[in-house]
């Protein structure tokens, strides 16, 4: 069962939610988040990426940036540019982007729930994220960042979600990318046939935010150790029906051949691939890749018998891995090896055609975009997908509503 709980919010004041929220901490350098923020007090990113306020050149990971955090944070209260509900209650987050919509419940989940795999979980963490992210929540006193939840749709809930949205919403405005946010306080009973609700949905998975998830994990077992109490046995999350959700395709870029021609390159993938030169850059069902070589696009469609049918295997990312990363360019961890590159499908295939053809990037390859149904499927089955298998999109604003131990 799916345990989420209302709590108190700490949120903007209507009027500066606009001028307050921003993207993720992890979609932006440094630098463009300084710029992001630049002459805005009020902007987020002096408490998500507090670095921006510190000298140019600070370490990121240093004392001094987590303390400005929360020195930030602290100040945003004061100035009553933050303030908590009275009440504990549920909220509802809806994103537009074109025609596109999706609807998730703002809750606390349980941290044993993630840590006992009842909310599952389908990517590796790389340690040093890690140990930021739990540097930056156990010093903010809080979790600054929702983790993105998924769960297999449920009518009853669409109901009550629906039910919300008929309400006056707290914030309702469009930012730079055009992306519509639209944010409800929950009310009265509502409150509780929601959590009622959710105690019939068996898992939850994680579709964005495996690092707050993991963080929020340590910093429960940190302040249990310190003798610490307080809500730190909750992360903060906003949690969407997976028919609502949107993949975009994780695309790649290569430095170079591995020591092959490309003539010899082209040869060696025709073991593996039906070649043909001239198609539409953008794949249109499984295993098939468009990939951008000397100024031209080729179609690659895997050959049978070149991947298992598993779930893992099967997947167009472990197929490009297996077939040509790995075993053509030697490309065996693309989690470390900096001849990789990948570039999120909402910069498109032009992005992939400038790379390569600034000549910093020998070749390029557009996927499709994973499912849902294959994220838990490998979910369930215990497995992890390799890197960057899956771009999820439109991304949840940051400052809309923290939750504070």
């Amino acid at each position: 069962m799916a345990d989420l709980q209302p709590f108190r919010g700490v949120r903007p004041a209507e009027k500066l939610a606009h001028a307050l929220c921003t993207p993720p901490y992890d979609v932006v350098s440094t630098a463009e988040a300084r710029a992001y923020a630049g002459g805005n007090p009020r902007s987020f990113f002096r408490v998500s990426r507090p670095e921006i306020g510190l000298p140019p050149g600070t370490d990121e990971h240093s004392d001094v940036v987590y303390a400005e955090g929360r020195r930030n944070l602290d100040l945003f209260r004061a100035e009553g540019w933050l303030r908590q509900d009275d009440e504990a209650c549920f909220y509802l987050y809806q994103q537009r982007m074109g025609a596109h919509v999706q609807t998730g419940v703002v809750a606390l989940a349980r941290v044993d729930e993630y840590d006992q795999g009842l909310i599952r979980k389908h990517e590796l963490t790389r340690a040093d994220k890690e140990d930021d992210r739990t540097r930056h929540i156990d010093t903010l006193g809080g979790n600054d960042e929702p983790v993105f939840l998924t769960y297999p749709a449920v009518a009853s809930i669409g109901a009550l979600v629906e039910e919300g949205t008929l309400a006056k919403p707290q914030y309702d405005f469009t930012t730079e990318d055009g992306i519509g946010h639209t944010f409800w306080t929950v009310r009265g009973s509502l409150n509780a046939r929601l959590a009622a609700a959710f105690q019939d949905v068996p898992w939850l998975y994680i579709a964005d935010g495996h690092h707050r998830s993991a963080a929020a994990s340590r910093v429960h077992a940190l302040r249990k150790e310190r003798g610490e109490g307080g809500g730190h046995g909750r992360f903060l999350a906003v949690t969407f029906p997976h028919d609502q959700l949107r993949i975009l395709a994780y695309n790649r870029v290569v430095r170079d051949l591995n020591g092959l021609t490309p003539e010899a390159f082209l040869a060696r993938l025709g073991e593996r691939f039906e070649v043909t030169r001239e198609f539409p850059n953008t794949p249109d069902r499984v295993h098939q890749f468009g990939m951008y070589l000397d100024g031209a696009w080729y179609q690659l469609i895997a050959r049978p018998g070149t991947f298992d049918a598993t779930p893992m295997a099967e997947l167009d990312v472990s197929i490009l891995q297996s077939n040509v990363l790995g075993a053509l360019l030697g490309i065996g961890d693309p989690r470390k090896d900096e001849r990789i590159h990948f570039v999120g499908g909402i910069r498109g295939t032009v992005e992939l055609e400038r790379l390569v053809d600034s000549g910093g990037w020998r070749v390029a390859f557009s996927l499709p975009p994973t499912s849902l149904e294959q994220l838990m499927a490998i979910a369930d089955a215990g497995e992890i997908m390799p890197p960057k298998s899956t771009w999820f999109e439109p991304k949840l604003r940051s400052g809309l509503v923290l939750h504070l131990f």
